[in-house]
């Protein structure tokens, strides 16, 4: 695997990106963001893309990760909600070759972020299932097996109890509604506990901002699986692409 490799995080707002050490999945130098270009259309954040690399002067042999709020299915965005409706469909490979002269791995945001804390972070070295979840304004996923990516799950979508999961059970609908720690917990334990029945896992992760106040909520829970706060939090989504991109060409 390469020393170094480039993850550029693509979101509704912005588009960051930056070197990382494949050892220690830490930046190397600075963290570069641009503003996602409006209207947001594939080839308007593939310049913006461009304009990243140059600026942190990733040479052509440096692998390149890019990660989108979308499923990604065999290189190409299935559908998407927080960028420009025309990258339905796209090639995001053939895109990028035309724009940035090279290819490039692309992947979901929360796929990425999945993998970065199986690489480096809260469940580096745990062996078998790993379940991440990520508590926003709604639940992003990813299911990692002995260091495997399943990738696209959509967890946060699973019906619970005649609702969608994450209409109930995400961190945006506890601020949402007024939650105390005690009522969301009993709301996630109910979540949790069906993602437990249906998997089996060996470790839950989670990540988010609620993750910074895990004691809050976490010793409430009654899971046979252990669960830990993720680690790598705000660099989570370019760390796992550069992991991904640099796996991916070997």
């Amino acid at each position: 695997m390469a020393a170094h490799a480039c993850g550029i995080d693509i979101g509704g707002s912005g588009v960051k990106g930056a070197l990382v050490d494949l050892g220690t999945g830490e930046f190397v130098g600075d963290r570069v963001r641009l503003d996602t270009p409006t209207p947001s259309t594939p080839d308007a954040v593939a310049e913006a893309c461009r304009e990243i690399l140059d600026r942190l002067g990733a040479g052509s042999d440096v692998p390149v990760g890019v990660t989108f709020p979308a499923p990604i299915i065999h290189g190409v965005v299935a559908f998407i909600a927080n960028l420009d409706k025309s990258w339905t469909g796209v090639d995001v490979n053939a895109l990028m070759l035309r724009h940035l002269g090279r290819p490039v791995t692309a992947l979901n945001d929360a796929d990425a972020a999945g993998l970065a804390e199986v690489a480096f972070g809260a469940a580096k070295g745990v062996s078998g299932e790993v379940v991440v979840t990520t508590q926003g304004t709604g639940i992003g996923s990813a299911i990692i097996v002995d260091g495997v990516l399943v990738p696209n799950t959509e967890l946060g979508h699973l019906e619970l109890d005649g609702h969608d999961a994450e209409s109930q059970a995400s961190a945006g609908q506890k601020t949402l509604q007024g939650l105390s720690w005690e009522e969301w917990a009993g709301r996630l334990q109910r979540y949790y506990s069906h993602l437990e029945m249906l998997f089996s896992p060996d470790l839950f992760v989670v990540g988010g901002g609620v993750s910074a106040n895990h004691e809050k909520w976490m010793p409430l829970l009654r899971l046979r699986t252990p669960m830990v706060p993720a680690r790598l939090l705000n660099t989570a989504g370019i760390v796992g692409a550069a992991y991904e991109a640099a796996r991916r060409t070997r």
